[in-house]
């Protein structure tokens, strides 16, 4: 029986808890970082840095591309070096096209900012050049020689992703007004989702182009971290305006419909992880 070969490039966070998550499921993972001592077995490693033009070595076929990259900087020719170039790289240094290539992208390439809900087919014109790269990212991987899938994360949090809860802690929060809505999905279910459309498709199952990938609970900030300062005993100082993103909510609908349940549906459920680790 073929066992399953998934190559994630760019294994860091997101990435290793997906390997991890795929290697219990009885796939063949490999994972593509710069730092590869710190990959857990059963994850295979292989050196490359994906913002590099020579940074990435010759790869082996694999059934699965997952493509997690994540810049360390909001510099558009870092984004760039990232998002395209090393998508680019990945898929040329591979030997034949992967049955199917999951690109990780963000609801950062739409621009709404009216509270309104969007989805897979809201328009996306962000009026930043790092929304704009990672679309040139996403058509990129939508014009490979194999089929993809492109998942659109909100706001990642979760284990090591603690700067909202930090300004919590200090003393800072939200105003009430203007309403800012926030949409955020917690990396278990980053790695949840990948793992889950990915076996979808390995079972013969429809899986779309687009996912957008939000929890079930889009919530104005000053709500989050009001509930953040409460659990904390955090006694708030000053209220500071948030000015990341626009202000909108993110609909799962679509991503619900092909059967995957949250693990952490909402930010309370997500945050009590953290702040009560078992």
């Amino acid at each position: 029986m073929h066992t399953t070969r998934i190559l994630i490039a760019g294994c860091g966070d997101v990435g290793t808890a997906l390997g991890l998550r795929l290697g219990t499921e009885g796939a063949e993972v490999l994972g593509l970082r710069r730092t590869i001592n710190q990959l857990p077995a059963p994850i295979q490693p292989i050196a490359a840095d994906l913002a590099r033009a020579d940074g990435v070595p010759p790869l082996p076929a694999c059934d699965y591309l997952v493509y997690c990259a994540a810049a360390k900087s909001r510099d558009p020719a870092i984004y760039r070096a990232v998002y395209v170039d090393g998508l680019r790289r990945v898929l040329a240094a591979l030997p034949v096209p992967p049955r199917r290539l999951f690109l990780v992208s963000s609801t950062g390439v739409y621009n709404q900012d009216d509270h309104q809900w969007v989805d897979e087919f809201s328009p996306t014109e962000p009026d930043n050049e790092t929304g704009r790269i990672l679309l040139e990212s996403e058509r990129l991987a939508l014009q490979a020689d194999c089929p993809a899938t492109v998942v659109r994360f909100s706001g990642i949090y979760g284990p090591g992703r603690e700067h909202l809860l930090n300004q919590v802690r200090s003393g800072i929060v939200a105003p009430n007004t203007p309403i800012h809505y926030s949409n955020r999905i917690h990396r278990d279910d980053c790695a949840g989702i990948l793992a889950h459309l990915t076996r979808l498709d390995r079972s013969g199952e429809r899986v779309a182009s687009l996912y957008l990938a939000s929890d079930d609970a889009p919530t104005p900030i000053s709500e989050v971290m009001a509930w953040l300062a409460q659990q904390t005993g955090s006694a708030i100082k000053e209220q500071q305006a948030v000015r990341r993103g626009g202000s909108k909510r993110c609909s799962n609908a679509r991503l619900k419909a092909s059967g995957y349940r949250f693990i952490h549906p909402d930010f309370r459920s997500g945050y009590a992880t953290e702040l009560n680790p078992s």
